[in-house]
């Protein structure tokens, strides 16, 4: 029989109010202190593909919570990656208020650590998810941080100074949202800091990790995908 997740939707308090995230546990439970993700997602909600993730990642031992960004403008959103979908997905970035949602991501991981009593927290996050992933390795909410195709990253590299944290950043070349001057500049950005990886995938393009889009790229999903369990389990 194989072992399934035990996930659930559950209730996050803030100072600006309450919304919805998805947790999902390992099979074997959490054991006092264990590393925990909170995994950060695409411009598209927490959808059937961010629920898998979080999943994948239960399996592989993490306690894992998923929050809804998009509460204060869409609650519990779920959209798919083109036509209206998208377009709708596109409005939703325009209106988010980044200060507010990295406000939400910290009271996601105090939840999390009372939830299941867990030790170290990571950020994990794709697309807009990894922005705020790196958002959120600067202003200390996590002890690492691992952004997939993180956009706008590069418009924020003054943010760079203040992240103490070890970092893995996956990119891939063929990627025009965030072209190689782009990552050049994450590496110059993060120069000499302890902990730091960057990876770019030759053949991947971006969203290159979610199987539900045509830019799905297995080899490099399953590469990078090793290489942040292999990262976690050094830095948590």
């Amino acid at each position: 029989m194989t072992a399934i997740p035990d996930s659930q939707w559950i209730r996050v308090d803030s100072d600006a109010g309450s919304f919805d995230a998805y947790l999902s546990l390992p099979p074997a439970g959490v054991q006092p202190g264990a590393p925990a993700i909170v995994l950060l997602q695409e411009i598209f909600g927490v959808n059937e593909h961010i629920r898998g993730v979080a999943d994948q990642y239960a399996a592989d031992g993490y306690a894992v919570l998923a929050p809804d960004v998009f509460w204060r403008e869409a609650p519990r959103v779920e959209l798919g990656y083109a036509g209206n979908d998208r377009t709708r997905a596109m409005a939703l970035l325009n209106s988010v208020d980044i200060e507010a949602t990295l406000g939400d991501i910290a009271a996601t991981v105090r939840t999390l650590r009372q939830r299941t009593g867990a030790g170290k927290v990571a950020a994990v996050g794709y697309c807009f998810g990894g922005l705020l992933t790196y958002l959120s390795a600067a202003r200390g909410l996590v002890d690492a941080a691992v952004p997939y195709y993180g956009g706008g990253i590069q418009n924020r590299l003054q943010e760079a100074a203040n992240i103490r944290v070890p970092v893995q950043f996956h990119y891939g070349a063929l990627d025009a949202h965030i072209p190689p001057a782009a990552v050049q500049g994450v590496r110059d950005a993060m120069a000499g800091k302890p902990g730091t990886e960057i990876h770019v995938y030759d053949n991947a393009d971006h969203g290159f990790n979610c199987w539900a889009r045509a830019s799905y790229h297995q080899p490099s999903a399953a590469l990078a995908h090793g290489r942040a369990l292999a990262f976690l389990a050094q830095t948590l």
